[in-house]
């Protein structure tokens, strides 16, 4: 078993301890011979296989369902050169120990290491130079497709606002991706619409706005299509983020991607007590 280098910061501790996990309602008088089904754990990885069964999740999302084009050293795993600079977050079947969910975590101490984040790559972040010290990026998330419920998610961004208060950190970025596909066929039309509607209630203020460096043509598609936004963006959106500008176009995951911040003075008071106890 490989041992990763010591985290950049000291981690939080797991949000629900690996070994203590999310417990349904138990059933009175039934046998308890280990974790029960849907049970979750959550902790950061730290050794390289750890980080190895978060990459292979994400090939098996990005890749074998999403259809994304990745370039990677290593075979059915989504590697790139920002991974060994991340700590990455990953949550658990209890019983089965399989990972079903997944986050990497830039700090600014490691972007400063690698040159910036993985964002600066689509996007240019100048007006966010004052927040970088204490900003970290968010990236490659992804939950195994029999475990999308709000409790991983919910797991997930609580491990994450505990990471963040213990480590005085306070905002956080990074690029959530709309698939080009709508209804069958391959299109920015969804993209487009999302966009014209969170820059009317979500967008950012203008100090903080971005430019997108392979910008998704939105001026050349259809913005009026009703369609909804992704169910990370709209968990993001009601937690209190902000669009930071127009999406970019990835064309390797053929995705369009909005640039959003999250800074946990602007969480929502409905979710500030869950994840902040305040």
């Amino acid at each position: 078993m490989n041992e990763l280098p010591n985290l950049t910061l000291p981690p939080a501790p797991d949000a629900i301890a690996a070994g203590t996990p999310h417990r349904p309602a138990a059933v009175p008088g039934a046998a308890k011979p280990g974790p029960e089904r849907g049970a979750i754990q959550v902790a950061w990885a730290r050794h390289l296989d750890e980080v190895r069964e978060a990459q292979r999740l994400r090939f098996d999302v990005f890749a074998a369902e999403m259809g994304a084009r990745l370039t990677t050293p290593i075979p059915c795993h989504d590697v790139d050169l920002f991974d060994d600079y991340c700590e990455h977050l990953l949550v658990r079947d209890a019983q089965s120990q399989q990972v079903i969910g997944t986050y990497r975590v830039l700090t600014p101490a490691q972007a400063k290491r690698v040159g910036g984040t993985y964002s600066d790559t689509e996007f240019d972040l100048t007006r966010l130079r004052t927040l970088r010290p204490r900003m970290v990026e968010l990236g490659r998330s992804c939950v195994h497709p029999d475990h999308r419920h709000g409790g991983v998610i919910m797991a997930l961004w609580s491990a994450l606002a505990d990471f963040m208060v213990r480590n005085q950190l306070d905002t956080m970025i990074g690029c959530a991706s709309i698939p080009m596909l709508h209804n069958g066929v391959v299109s920015g039309d969804a993209a487009a619409s999302i966009w014209q509607q969170v820059r009317k209630t979500h967008l950012a203020p203008i100090e903080y706005h971005v430019l997108p460096r392979l910008p998704l043509p939105v001026e050349h598609l259809d913005g009026s299509i009703a369609v909804e936004p992704p169910a990370l963006i709209k968990g993001y959106l009601r937690l209190g983020a902000r669009v930071l500008g127009a999406p970019a176009w990835d064309p390797d995951f053929n995705t369009a991607d909005l640039p959003m911040l999250m800074r946990l003075a602007d969480l929502h008071p409905r979710y500030r007590k869950h994840f902040l106890g305040a």
